[in-house]
């Protein structure tokens, strides 16, 4: 039979074996000049100096084999070993190229540093946007770059230690070898507070510190104790509650000690953990490890707690790059797949949900990003005191909201969205997670009471933030008013401290928007979260909301 005269039945043998109506990977596309509200708040935050290596950045991330990355990392998942083959411990865990490759990045990139060695204006927003684009190829390594980046302040606090410390934490150069700190040039920093018996109640800590010599700031303790979740077990040294003669205090501890021996830190078990499955978390003894007090005897919670401020605020960060992540798969996978009739992306149904999605994840890199301006800017009171209750408040919010989000994405894909060969499903184990580290809901919840409490000023300044927003909406303005009222019964708080930082979270974002968005996803933002509180779900936004303008912010290509 001649070549043109073949039907497809003839060329495949049945006409199933002919791909038709089946997207193509998203690939190869630009991760910060396709993300239009991301440009938008780089400049508008005070980071538009960063503008075209960020886009240099996100055009070699964006790269099919790059992305490739983040599903190697996850599928070949950490490995084990407490000893080597004869018999010496060495807890040794050990890594996929990919993995290591993700990490090399981050930290050439600066990941774990810029805003400390280069504190120019806008230096935090532009780590941010960095972090938030190299999330969304992988989650898991970015554990031990947030921490790295968190524990600078702590160390701070201790001028001595942090003399030594300091300059191989800022160093751009990642070295994953299991080697003392004096063979290493660049180095990395995890933490350990949680125990069996307190979780997030960390003053229940058992852990003991015993004072090898005077004791005091700056000196040597022997620590002896079992910590239940010690993330990034391969940091070269970590920052330990523990209690001390005087109570609970913090202390640096390293895998090696000075002397070149290894340190008592032993790893007894890598956790089994549902999502970041790339990044190995333990459990660890200390069996006598050395470590060295780290601020004031007693007064450990107050010194580490800028640490977990930081890791709180790259939560937020990760939160939104998961779920800008499920959105473009989604946007891209709809603007290719048709059915009855048309595609799903021009379906009035799914525009809908898409625009829906759009406006969740523009609100959560807004809110973000505005915060980085804020830990910029943090030396003036009022920024300062919006940092302590607003990264409390954007923790909570869009850490909580990523799980609902990235389902919804998944169902916008179908059936292929739950295949475990694309990535969907890694994102979606991913989702929960930022919401139960670094203080789980309930945590953040009593965190923002607090804060208030404490420090009424902190309140001032978020209504102060949301007043500049004034006028821009009517919605708005009536959520300012009401909340004003509300705080004045401030009886039985506690019971109803979800509902209540619920309305701040989508006050902080509102005013965001209003201010900096464009009107069609400011007024649909606005009218979907505020005026229908309590009914709303994705694909409920107002018939007469301009889904295309807002759909075309979110195309990734």
């Amino acid at each position: 039979m001649p070549k043109a005269a073949m039907t497809a039945e003839d060329r495949y043998g049945a006409i199933t074996h002919e791909v038709i109506n089946q997207p193509v990977d998203l690939a190869d596309y630009n991760l910060y000049s396709s993300d239009k509200p991301l440009v938008e708040a780089v400049v508008r935050e005070g980071a538009g100096w960063a503008a075209n290596d960020m886009a240099d950045f996100g055009a070699r991330i964006g790269q099919a084999d790059y992305l490739d990355l983040g599903a190697l990392a996850n599928r070949n998942q950490p490995e084990f070993d407490t000893h080597d083959r004869y018999g010496r411990r060495i807890d040794l865990v050990r890594f996929h190229p990919a993995y290591h490759q993700l990490m090399k990045t981050s930290i050439e990139e600066g990941l774990h540093s810029s805003p400390w060695t280069d504190p120019r204006q806008g230096a935090h927003v532009a780590r941010a946007a960095r972090f938030y684009m190299h999330s969304q190829v992988e989650m898991g390594h970015g554990c031990p770059v947030s921490m790295t980046f968190a524990c600078v302040p702590a160390l701070l606090q201790q001028p001595d230690v942090a003399k030594d410390w300091l300059p191989k934490i800022f160093a751009r150069v990642y070295d994953p070898r299991n080697v003392p700190v004096d063979q290493k040039k660049g180095v990395t920093i995890g933490m350990a507070m949680t125990e069996k018996q307190g979780g997030s109640d960390v003053r229940a800590n058992t852990t003991r510190a015993i004072p090898v010599g005077t004791g005091g700031s700056g000196q040597d303790y022997e620590l002896i104790g079992h910590k239940f979740f010690v993330s990034a077990p391969m940091c070269d040294a970590f920052l330990v509650l523990a209690q001390a003669p005087g109570g609970l205090s913090c202390f640096l501890v390293p895998r090696w000690r000075p002397d070149g021996t290894k340190n008592p830190l032993q790893v007894l078990r890598l956790k089994k953990k549902m999502g970041n499955a790339s990044n190995a978390s333990s459990e660890t003894e200390l069996r006598g490890a050395l470590g060295w007090m780290i601020g004031q005897e007693g007064r450990g919670v107050a010194t580490i707690i800028e640490m977990v401020a930081m890791t709180r605020f790259d939560c937020m960060i990760g939160s939104s790059a998961i779920m800008r992540a499920a959105l473009v798969q989604a946007v891209d996978h709809c603007r290719q797949r048709a059915a009855f009739g048309k595609f799903l992306i021009d379906q009035p149904i799914m525009r809908n949900v898409l625009a829906d999605l759009a406006i969740e994840v523009e609100a959560a890199v807004a809110l973000t990003m505005r915060m980085g301006r804020a830990l910029d800017e943090r030396t003036s009171e009022q920024e300062g005191h919006l940092v302590r209750i607003g990264s409390a408040i954007g923790k909570y919010w869009i850490c909580k909201r990523t799980p609902g989000l990235t389902a919804e994405a998944m169902e916008c894909i179908g059936g292929s969205g739950v295949m475990e060969d694309g990535p969907m499903p890694r994102l979606f184990r991913e989702s929960p997670v930022n919401a139960i580290w670094e203080g789980s809901g309930n945590v953040q919840c009593l965190d923002v009471l607090r804060a208030m409490s404490k420090t009424p000023e902190t309140l001032d300044a978020y209504f102060a933030e949301l007043e500049s927003a004034r006028g821009g909406h009517k919605a708005l303005d009536l959520h300012i008013a009401a909340l004003k009222a509300d705080m004045r019964a401030t009886d039985d708080f506690e019971s109803s401290a979800r509902n209540l930082v619920d309305r701040l979270a989508i006050g902080l974002q509102a005013s965001v928007l209003v201010r900096s968005a464009p009107p069609a996803v400011a007024d649909a933002f606005c009218r979907s979260r505020i005026e229908a509180r309590g009914a709303h779900q994705y694909g409920a936004l107002p018939k007469d909301v301009d889904f295309e303008a807002i759909i075309s912010r979110a195309r990734p290509r």
